[in-house]
């Protein structure tokens, strides 16, 4: 268990619905859910969830810690809105999810080699290093994510349209080499770094 990890179980003693309510974005409103099941029947890839959203929130109201935080469910979560649109009772699903995948990444507890979250830690390691995403360079390393040989086979697989986005301009092979970044990249990495440590701190009721 990691070091803040544990620091968050000993500080909220078994309450993890106020754990959730105070480290999760919209965790509040979970408290006006009436499991209807409206949310967990509009997700389009609801079936596929180890838990859907109306028994997560279950699970956190009985204080199921663990099932919660140590399952990739809500990773599976695509922000198609069709819940918070049709939730009767407003309650924010689309963030909380996003907000629980945050909140178990930050413990260190996120699950390995799932793809939504290697896409996201992708897409973040390429944002970070100029403050701006690099379409091409996150484009390849999304096709080697899962090895060398499975990135030649998709890189191959997509060859024409490959050739097809350079032919209209929209994918530049000087990309690689540069690409557009914020003036200071030194000192947007070290906003980002800081950011990291305020709400470290913040999560753990430490003093910053």
């Amino acid at each position: 268990m990691s070091d803040l990890n544990q620091k968050m179980v000993e500080k909220y003693k078994g309450n993890f619905l106020q754990e959730v309510i105070n480290n999760v974005e919209e965790g509040e409103t979970m408290k006006m859910c009436m499991q209807c099941g409206v949310c967990s029947g509009s997700c389009p890839l609801g079936p596929h969830w180890e838990y859907p959203p109306q028994h997560i929130f279950m699970l956190i109201r009985a204080g199921k810690r663990d099932e919660v935080l140590n399952t990739d469910s809500f990773w599976n979560c695509t922000s198609c809105y069709n819940c918070i649109a049709r939730c009767p009772r407003g309650v924010q699903i689309t963030h909380v999810m996003h907000g629980l995948a945050r909140y178990q990444k930050v413990l260190g507890l996120a699950p390995k080699n799932q793809p939504t979250e290697k896409f996201s830690q992708l897409f973040w390691d390429n944002l970070v290093q100029k403050g701006r995403v690099n379409e091409l360079k996150l484009g390849l390393s999304l096709y080697f994510m899962n090895g060398f040989g499975e990135g030649i086979k998709t890189a191959l697989k997509n060859q024409k349209l490959g050739m097809a986005m350079m032919k209209a301009k929209r994918m530049n092979p000087a990309e690689m080499f540069g690409g557009h970044g914020v003036k200071d990249p030194a000192g947007f990495q070290k906003m980002v770094k800081k950011a990291h440590e305020l709400e470290a701190a913040r999560i753990a009721g430490e003093e910053s």
